[in-house]
């Protein structure tokens, strides 16, 4: 089972790439998908991941109208990707939109998978939960 921590700062080149940190690539040999996911951030999943997430959607279509068409939608927006010799994984243009993705990437471990942001969102929506952290309050 894949877990992944850190936080890591890039930025997309001109043709929409991110580089993949290195102490991530190893376990994305097999490449890995790319989904939307919440709070507006993009999603790495490995494949065993991925295919987890597609388990827990399928069952999710099966709940009602709005949730199919959540599952549709994820469906849709999800992207095999796979790594280049130098460690870049391009980010289709759908998914930067979805994003916010527009110069520098905040790459996330988020335990199961890593996350993608754009600074201005994980600033407004990230962020301001760190004073838990902090204060020691699940307030």
């Amino acid at each position: 089972m894949a877990r992944f921590f850190g936080r890591y700062e890039h930025s997309l080149d001109e043709k929409g790439r991110v580089i993949l940190p290195a102490k991530f690539r190893s376990l994305f040999d097999r490449g890995g998908y790319l989904t939307p996911y919440q709070d507006g951030c993009l999603a790495l999943w490995t494949p065993d991941e991925f295919d987890q997430q597609m388990e827990t959607m399928q069952r999710l279509a099966a709940a009602g109208r709005s949730d199919r068409n959540l599952a549709r939608l994820w469906a849709s927006s999800s992207q095999e990707v796979e790594m280049d010799r130098q460690g870049r994984m391009a980010i289709p243009l759908h998914l930067r939109d979805f994003a916010g993705l527009e110069g520098d990437v905040l790459v996330h471990g988020a335990i199961d998978r890593v996350e993608l942001w754009s600074p201005r969102l994980w600033a407004e929506k990230v962020l301001p939960d760190e004073s838990r952290l902090t204060s020691g309050s699940d307030d």
